[in-house]
This record gives C-alpha cells, structure tokens and sequence, in this order.
C-alpha cells in the first residue's frame, strides 16, 4: 500500500480536484491524505475570531458566505443529482458543528474544532467526487486512529494499532481517504500536530501500515541548485534520507524534517512530486546512498552573521571553547556551522536574537570579529572522506571566491563554506560548472 498527500492548494478549485481524482485512479492500493485549502483555514480562523470575541453577527456572515462557497463548489463538481445531494448534506453537517458555537460559550480551545472542518470538507467532498467517478473509497477520519499522548507528541503505537484496525475492517476497499494535521489530545480534544502537519500524518500512517512509498505532491521541486541564480538547475532524481536531511535543512519547504525523520526510522521511502507535472519521476528518498552521481546539489541559507572568536588567554583552551557553547546554549542560540583551532573559533549563525548579549558576555575572553551580510554554501552528495576528489574539485572551482569558513567532516553529507552576499550567485555558478554539470 502506498500514502499519497496532497496540500490545499491540489484541492482549492474545482478543476485541482479533478486532477486529484486522476493522480489517484491507479489501481494500487492507497490511503490519501488532505489538508484543507488556505483561503478556507484563514476563512474559518477569522471565524473562531468572531465567535471569540462575540461578535455573533459578524460570524454568522462569515460562515454563510462559506457554507454557500462550498455548496457552489459541490454543485460545481458533481453531476449526480444523488452523489450531489448526499456531498451537500455532508457539508451541512460540518458546518453545524460551527454554527453550533452561536449558541453555546466559546473558549479559545474551541478554534481548533472550527478549523478542523476545513480537512473534512475537502475530504467529504472528494470522496463523493470519486464515487461519482466510479472509484470505490471509504473516507475515514483522522480523530480515530491520529492522537498525541500526555507530552504532546504522537501516539505512534495507539496511530499504528488503529490503522491496522481499519485497514482490517475494510478488506475490499483500496482507496481510502483522511485527514491531514488534525488529531485527538490525550483528553479526547479536537487538536492539531504539534509540527509536521500534513506531511507527518502521511509519515506516521505510512510508518504505521510499513507502505511500499509515500508520496508527497507538492509544487515545491527539489533543484540541484537555486534557480534564481543557476535557471537550468535539474530536478535531482534520487537522495538518500541523510542527503535530504541536508537539503531540508536549507529549505524547510521541501518537506518537514519530522516527516522525513519517521520515515527515516522505519526506512519507508519517501517520493516527491509535483502535481502540475504528473508525469515527471520527482525526487525518490530513500535508503540507498549510491543512486546517481556523489554531488546532489548546491544548496544556500543567506542572512548569516559570521563570528570569529581569538582567545585573550584569560582561559585554558578546553575552558575556552566550553565557555563559548555554554554561552551560547544559555541563550538558546544555534550556530549553523562551527570550525576551531586551539585558540580559534569561527561561528556562522542565522539567530540575531540574543547576539549582542552573548557577545558581550564573551568579551572577556576573546577578541571578537563580526561580519553579517554572509551565505552559507552547501555542496551535498556522498562525501566520504575516501572521496577526495571532490574536495579538491570544490576547491578548484572557488578559487577566486574568498571563503570565510570551510566546515567538513561532522558527516558525509556535505561540505559547507561561507562567503559574502555578494560572491553567492558567482558560486553558485562556478560551482554548478565545475561540479554538477560534469557530474550528469
């Protein structure tokens, strides 16, 4: 059996779920999670905002305008005066559970039982679509095997032992549909994921069944390089989980680390596609550190400050560096990269939050150097230190480019540089030359 997820913006118009109902016609068995379209979620926020603020009225129209939006959109899709009438008493009972609150008192706890309507309107609604179209499904609903425990993180052996459950009572049924995000708390409460949201819940169902493959659509398409800078940057085929642990790293829109984390752990490949372009292969994560060439990408994080500590010597070098990551952690403030010499430390951050204090605190036991307006370059791919050779391509391709940082070595997955803001974009270049074009 395979996962597939979609996002909102697969399901936002008529013809978008349309072309779901296509993606997913095969014949392979398959549990299909939903997220609820933006414009709907920032519709039903501004809803709970009402109610919150008792603003009764102003609620009621917004809800009327929504509710009348969706029974458009049902009449739109959907031909069988039936299947048509059946969808739009599906989207009456979700809308009752919001137009309760216009009775009842409402706490801030209660906007998550709004929201929650938006992934169960959008996943009653294609599951009659689907029917119409003659593809058998159950939808089932998230709030039935998706829960957190007491520390807020998700249950994954109740999530596994309920899938299983499902899967179990409908033996003939191979296209089921769910609900992404939404879940029961500890105490049975209308609750979100923590973190992850849509990507994670098709991680712990895939993690859950031991699925052939998750598949993410996404209209975000992983590129060896940045194509603002490199416009013919390919989309690369193949990763292996610790290659795209480094790539989401630089771009957190890829895919959410927690869902490539879950199905890392129970190694469950992970497949990326885009929805705009069906036919194209996307990007398979998987396992196998050898598929395609040693350099994957090029990747970049910009807005970095660059930090160069010199020991005053006030402090024994082993004190010295200790005091330097004490001084950090206590303001909770993360270095991206970290190169050090005996009385040398050299720090790249993206956290500006609390640097003025630490390096305050840290002047009096360094002399301190500071330069922002950096980037950070990643080359990715199989470096293992038997691979020599790219190091020294790297290098040769930089040559011209003054580099502040050169950190490699904390794993086999990149090498990473820091350079001014303004030498990005010739790196960049140089590099997709020298390393990525030659390697296809």
């Amino acid at each position: 059996m395979r996962i597939y997820k979609f996002d909102g913006n697969a399901t936002a118009s008529v013809r978008g779920m349309q072309h779901v109902a296509k993606l997913i016609q095969d014949n392979t068995s398959k549990i299909v999670v939903l997220s609820a379209p933006k414009d709907v979620t920032k519709h039903l926020g501004e809803v709970a905002a009402s109610f919150f603020n008792r603003n009764i009225e102003e609620a009621h129209d917004k809800i009327t305008r929504l509710e009348f939006q969706f029974i458009d959109f049902a009449n739109e899709l959907l031909t069988n005066d039936t299947i048509k009438h059946e969808a739009i008493r599906g989207i009456l009972d979700c809308f009752q559970a919001i137009w309760k609150y216009s009775m009842e008192p409402f706490y801030s706890t209660d906007e998550k039982e709004i929201l929650a309507q938006g992934e169960l309107l959008t996943s009653t609604l294609l599951g009659f679509y689907l029917q119409e179209q003659g593809m058998d499904n159950s939808v089932i609903c998230a709030f039935d095997f998706i829960r957190t425990g007491m520390n807020g993180e998700a249950d994954e052996e109740y999530i596994s032992q309920k899938v299983k459950e499902i899967c179990k009572a409908y033996p003939n049924t191979h296209l089921f549909l769910t609900q992404g995000s939404i879940c029961r708390n500890a105490f049975g409460e209308t609750d979100y994921l923590k973190q992850g949201g849509s990507d994670y819940t098709a991680a712990l169902i895939g993690t859950a069944i031991q699925a052939e493959e998750i598949r993410i659509w996404t209209d975000v398409d992983i590129h060896s390089n940045d194509t603002l800078v490199v416009k013919d940057a390919d989309t690369i085929k193949n990763l292996s989980f610790s290659e795209a642990e480094r790539l989401i790293y630089f771009n957190p829109q890829i895919l959410h680390p927690l869902c490539l984390a879950t199905a890392w752990k129970e190694n469950i490949p992970i497949r990326l596609l885009n929805p705009m372009n069906p036919t194209s292969e996307g990007t398979y994560i998987s396992a196998n550190r050898l598929n395609g060439n040693m350099v994957k990408a090029v990747a970049t994080k910009d807005s970095i400050t660059y930090i160069r500590f010199e020991s005053n010597h006030t402090l024994r070098p082993y004190m010295f560096i200790s005091k330097i990551f004490d001084i950090f952690a206590k303001y909770k403030t993360m270095p991206c990269l970290l190169t050090s010499s005996n009385d040398n430390i050299s720090v790249a951050t993206d956290d500006r939050n609390f640097l003025s204090l630490i390096l305050r605190e840290l002047n009096k036991y360094a002399r301190i150097w500071v330069e922002d307006k950096m980037s950070i370059i990643s080359v990715v791919g199989n470096m293992k230190s038997s691979c020599i050779e790219t190091e020294a391509r790297i290098m040769d391709a930089l040559r011209n480019i003054p580099l502040k940082m050169i950190s490699y070595g904390s794993d086999e997955n990149d090498v990473s540089l820091v350079v001014k803001v303004t030498d990005k974009a010739e790196a960049l270049r140089l590099l997709d030359e020298k390393l990525l074009k030659k390697a296809s």
